[in-house]
């Protein structure tokens, strides 16, 4: 470790951990006041989001309930194929509004109307008692195909989902004449002739397991199975329907949650819930009417229907029917999932005691992309978050507007945070919306605080860089200090003691005449280098306060060539080293506004200079020239034979104080005052020096604006 300096008390060691610390004790606080309000700014752009998708689930919940509503308002004759037009006694019927194929509505994936009977038949809208008479209400034999394809295929729904039951009896062979016999060629085998391409989607013929094959035909059981049941199975049960899991499965984060405002969205949703209960959950009452089945006509009843194929949609009875009016009595409507993936809408009805099903199934995918992919996707939502929509618990699919399709493909996609959540209303209670966030943009406030944090961090880091650099400054330029006090010292301590030493001598007239003169001029020179020294000290204590100006006059370059000859001849004698001078015409007879007194010590001390540094080498000369340069400068070179100069030092060398040397392996003399003296000098005379290497030795260059004098008036 570095010894420490013993005017700071300091080394920099012990200030790199000080300026540590108290950087750490300023940036910390300052980093958590920031976190702090990047945090608050966070939780806002939260908060939006979360009010935004709230506002989005409302949307969805509102256009369910609109469609939910308009299938409320449907009577309970509806699910018949023909309807009572009017007055009762009129005798006028109608096709049901649920008879049209293909199948119109506004539920998105619907695939057909159902109801089950008291029985546990399953009949439909789409086709008539009598298919041999469908051609009287204006359906084609290859409509009425299509029509059977499409019952056939919701009665296999239904039946695997254990909703409906039905077995397997082989017609008789008198059957199977009277077919052959009849005009009307819709039997079981033309039916299944023309049913494999007709109208119907993949998803509809691949969930088809019952086929129809001719001598056979499907009989319900004489029992209707209940729907009450799809209430009793486990959501446990009905987690192999999605790839996803369970909600509770799934690692959504919720950071940003509050307790205290998560109870009151919860209680706001709970009262959501029961104000759509009190309104949607009632049974209701309604008169219906509804004629006989056709197949109690008689034939010749039949036969004049079959007349009216003008007008299939309203027909007026020639024949009186019996038309039944009864009351009913119509519950809300129940939504489940079934086993195959389908979602069912259903109600129960009582008519004279009796208990019918009602409803109608609809294709998962096809529901949940329209009426919840679509809404979402055109919200900023989408571009940050994710919806997952879960029935009972189970997530059954997970949309995301980042990705191509809009889906997610697994369950290890969904760690994200928690944004919102909430249960559509009755009777879709039991689906769940989950808005979950990928990204949280802080919004410009945010933008802003990254800014001020980066700015703040690059303040915090320079201030205290330039800081440690300035105490590390001032630490070597006390240690600077103190080697020049030694230096000083050592540099006037030596030639005072040579001095008394030789005076001595002389006085006391131990010296011979032949060493007088020898101690004399020893005596001269040390007392001159005595009073360079002293008054290179008072010189730069001058220049460091400004109190020394330069006195520039006007001389000529040989005049000041022949001054710096006179005064450094004698240096370069006594040191044994031979001097050079060269200068040509052109530069000689040019004129500087100059310092000539400040001129001459520079060439002094870089003279002095040269021979400390080269004085063990073979080489003692030293060149002093001058040359008029091409950019119109007047350049006056020093050089000499030694070691030359590290490129690393070249450019500290002109700095207070600093030497190449360690004090404590130095072998040659000086303050480390010279050169700095020298750069400070032609500064004020504005002048340039340079230093190069010119192996051997080292040039210093000085340069000098011919036009200086013209500047200075």
């Amino acid at each position: 470790m570095m010894a420490k300096n013993k005017l700071t008390g300091l080394d920099k060691t012990t200030l790199r951990r000080w300026l540590m610390f108290f950087f750490f004790a300023i940036a910390i606080p300052t980093a958590l006041l920031i976190q702090q309000a990047y945090s608050q700014l966070k939780w806002e752009a939260f908060h939006q989001h979360q009010i935004t998708a709230e506002e989005l689930a409302s949307r969805i919940d509102n256009q369910f309930m609109q469609l939910i509503r308009a299938e409320e308002q449907r009577p309970f004759t509806d699910y018949s194929f023909l309807n009572v037009a009017g007055d009762a006694t009129a005798n006028f019927l109608q096709r049901s509004p649920l008879s049209q194929f293909p199948v119109e509505s506004a539920i998105p994936g619907m695939i057909g109307y159902f109801q089950v009977d008291a029985a546990g038949q399953l009949q439909t809208p789409l086709l008539p008692d009598v298919l041999e008479q469908a051609d009287s209400y204006g359906i084609s034999t290859a409509e009425l195909v299509a029509r059977t394809d499409l019952v056939q295929a919701i009665e296999a729904i239904l039946s695997d989902n254990r909703l409906v039951q039905y077995k397997k009896a082989t017609g008789s062979k008198a059957d199977e004449e009277q077919g052959q016999d009849n005009d009307v060629t819709v039997d079981s085998v033309v039916v299944t002739e023309l049913t494999s391409e007709r109208l119907f989607s993949r998803e509809m013929r691949d969930v088809r397991d019952v086929t129809v094959r001719e001598n056979e035909t499907f009989v319900p059981l004489d029992k209707q199975m209940t729907f009450d049941d799809l209430k009793n199975i486990a959501p446990s049960e009905m987690k192999n329907l999605t790839k996803y899991g369970r909600v509770e499965d799934l690692k959504l984060e919720q950071r940003y949650q509050q307790q205290a405002e998560q109870q009151v969205l919860l209680k706001e949703q709970k009262s959501k819930v029961e104000r759509a209960k009190k309104i949607v959950n009632k049974a209701r009452q309604e008169q219906s009417a509804l004629p006989e089945s056709i197949e109690m006509m008689a034939a010749d009843e039949v036969d004049i229907m079959g007349e009216l194929t003008a007008r299939p949609s309203i027909q007026a009875n020639v024949a009186p029917l019996t038309i039944q009016t009864f009351a009913s009595e119509v519950e809300p409507f129940e939504f489940n999932q079934l086993d195959s993936g389908h979602f069912v809408l259903y109600r129960k009805v009582w008519r004279n005691g009796q208990r019918y099903t009602q409803g109608l199934l609809i294709e998962q995918q096809a529901l949940l992309n329209h009426m919840i992919n679509s809404a979402f996707r055109e919200t900023s939502l989408a571009q940050m978050t994710n919806l997952l929509v879960a029935f009972q618990g189970n997530v059954l699919e997970a949309f995301s507007g980042q990705t191509t399709g809009g889906y997610l493909s697994s369950a290890q996609d969904l760690n994200d945070e928690l944004l919102y959540q909430t249960s559509l209303s009755a009777p879709l209670s039991d689906v769940q919306l989950l808005f979950s966030i990928t990204q949280l943009p802080a919004g410009p406030g945010g933008l802003v605080i990254k800014w001020l944090a980066f700015i703040l961090a690059a303040v915090l880091t320079v201030g205290f860089y330039l800081m440690y650099r300035l105490v590390v400054a001032q630490i070597n330029l006390a240690n600077q200090q103190q080697d020049f006090v030694s230096s000083v010292s050592h540099e006037l301590k030596t030639p005072l003691t040579s001095i008394r030493m030789y005076g001595e001598i002389l006085r006391e007239g131990w010296a011979s005449e032949e060493k007088k003169k020898t101690y004399y001029d020893y005596i001269f020179d040390e007392s001159e280098r005595l009073s360079r020294l002293i008054n290179n000290v008072l010189l730069m204590a001058k220049l460091t306060r400004n109190s020394q100006h330069a006195e520039l006059k006007q001389r000529t370059v040989a005049e000041l060539m022949d001054e710096v000859k006179s005064k450094v001849s004698s240096q370069v004698e006594r040191a044994e080293f031979e001097l050079k001078l060269s200068c040509d015409e052109q530069a000689g007879n040019a004129n500087l506004m100059i310092d000539d007194d400040w001129f001459s010590q520079i060439m002094i001390n870089l003279v002095d200079n040269a021979i400390k540094f080269s004085a063990k080498e073979e080489t003692k000369v030293i060149e002093i020239s001058c040359q008029q340069c091409s950019d119109g400068k007047l350049q006056f070179n020093v050089r000499d034979h030694g070691p030359g100069i590290d490129k690393k030092q070249m450019k500290k060398i002109f700095q207070l104080f600093y030497r190449s040397e360690s004090e404590l392996t130095r072998d040659t003399v000086g303050t480390g005052i010279g050169l700095a003296l020298v750069h400070q000098m032609l500064v004020s005379m504005n002048g340039q020096i340079d230093v190069v290497n010119t192996e051997p030795g080292v040039e210093f260059r000085l340069s000098f604006s011919s036009q200086s004098s013209k500047l200075q008036h």
